[in-house]
């Protein structure tokens, strides 16, 4: 438990010291002030919560100050622990209850969507699991070849095509051979691709078809991967995504290079969407169940 408790300590190091860890000599012994209020405001969007969810926090403040008739800055620390805590939604547990489980990886360009890809894949090969990947992300020759070393090292199948070819066939190739194998899991890595690009969100569409005409039930989720360090920029990608292809949840890659993690709040706000899994590090153990008390804990340290 300490071991744990001190990875989401250290992986949320850069944002608790850039904009919460200022928090300690804010909310000290004084009397809470109209400053107090804009102290706090700035530190929060200066954190990436948001300006919308910034806004509905110190108004939640406010009525509890007012309701408890709280007077000392100080005794504001629990009480902004407990909102921001209630704004965060513990990720439902995963149920791989179809055989094969299709689940497809989307995002921008750089958002870290291959590194997941494989380390899910060991993750769920830890819990005993079969995996089998895709390799859509034709476009980049390196995601093809990195997704192949990572196969090898885990002794599981790497479905892959030419260069610049087909996404949609890998991907409906990727599937057949899961159903083929028997496999469990079968992780499709699909190119990055720009939100504001038309022709490539549409491509991203093609995708989502050929895995349901590969197997009707499939994708069985979607998941998002979302670059921390890119903050609130990543909710307009973010809700072009889920618009584009049933977004069901989001994997927050890279929080240990982020002083921008307050951006979970404003992703459960905005978005409606439960957060599975965090970034804290480079290794694959680094990518971990994300749990909200943890998080919280990190990042008021």
């Amino acid at each position: 438990m300490v071991d744990f408790l001190n990875k989401w300590r250290e992986g949320l190091a850069r944002t608790s010291k850039a904009a919460f860890g200022r928090l300690a000599g804010m909310l000290g012994a004084t009397e809470i002030t109209p400053e107090t209020w804009e102290d706090l405001e700035a530190l929060l969007i200066q954190a990436d919560v948001g300006l919308e969810t910034t806004q509905a926090v110190l108004k939640a403040l406010k009525e509890t100050v007012k309701r408890e008739g709280l007077t000392r800055a100080s005794d504001l620390r629990a009480v902004l622990k407990a909102e921001l805590r209630s704004r965060l939604t513990t990720p439902p547990p995963l149920v791989f209850s179809d055989r094969p489980t299709v689940i497809l990886l989307v995002g921008v360009n750089g958002s870290g969507k291959t590194t997941t890809a494989a380390k899910l894949g060991q993750r769920f090969m830890k819990e005993g699991k079969t995996v089998l990947f895709g390799a859509a992300d034709t476009f980049r020759a390196a995601a093809v070849d990195q997704l192949q070393v990572w196969g090898e090292r885990l002794k599981a199948e790497v479905i892959a095509g030419a260069p610049e070819s087909d996404p949609g066939a890998v991907a409906y190739n990727a599937v057949q051979a899961g159903i083929a194998r028997g496999v469990d899991v079968i992780l499709i890595d699909t190119a990055g691709r720009l939100h504001t690009r038309f022709n490539l969100m549409e491509e991203l569409k093609k995708v989502y078809r050929v895995v349901q005409k590969a197997l009707p039930s499939a994708p069985h989720a979607v998941w998002l991967v979302l670059d921390a360090t890119t903050g609130q920029n990543a909710l307009q990608q973010a809700r072009a995504f889920k618009d584009a292809v049933r977004v069901n949840g989001v994997i927050l890659t890279k929080l240990d290079s982020s002083a921008r993690g307050g951006m979970a709040f404003a992703i459960q706000r905005e978005l409606g969407l439960p957060i599975l899994f965090a970034g804290l590090g480079e290794k694959p153990e680094d990518l971990t169940p994300f749990d909200p008390d943890a998080f919280i804990n990190g990042v008021l340290e």
